[in-house]
């Protein structure tokens, strides 16, 4: 294998505009619109003979990239992502200068946090690590670290 990095991180949506301001409130900025029909070689690579879609790819100045899409066609099923020990991916972690500030700005929005206060830890080398979990409109789980 001669993997070099990570390109992006899919996150499907139920509703495009939505996530897409909630992305945005996280610093993200969209950075090019994903073609809204796949089909022959593009569906199939995917899995379908064809699909629609709305959605873009969304990048962030710490050079995230996600992939934010909305399937209209076929339509998506709607996964309740309640469990953090669940199978699958379970979060995606930010790091974060200040997740005060953030904690502070993500309740001003009405965001959904896993618990109301931050949590402290010992990061590899032994240095504290503190962070938070909190959902996106999906439900998808997202977390802040500041070290």
């Amino acid at each position: 294998m001669h993997i070099k990095g990570l390109l992006h991180v899919n996150i499907n949506c139920n509703n495009f505009e939505r996530s897409r301001k909630f992305y945005e409130l996280l610093g993200f900025e969209v950075l090019a619109p994903v073609p809204p029909e796949g089909m022959d070689a593009v569906a199939r690579a995917v899995g379908f003979d064809h699909y629609r879609v709305r959605g873009a790819l969304m990048k962030h100045p710490s050079r995230i990239i996600i992939d934010l899409l909305e399937w209209e066609e076929p339509r998506g099923l709607a996964v309740s992502r309640q469990a953090l020990n669940d199978v699958g991916i379970a979060r995606i972690a930010l790091i974060t200068e200040d997740l005060d500030a953030d904690i502070q700005t993500l309740r001003q929005h009405g965001v959904e946090l896993v618990s109301e206060q931050s949590a402290e830890a010992r990061g590899p080398s032994g240095s504290p690590v503190r962070f938070i979990c909190f959902r996106d409109p999906d439900g998808n789980t997202l977390e802040l670290v500041q070290m």
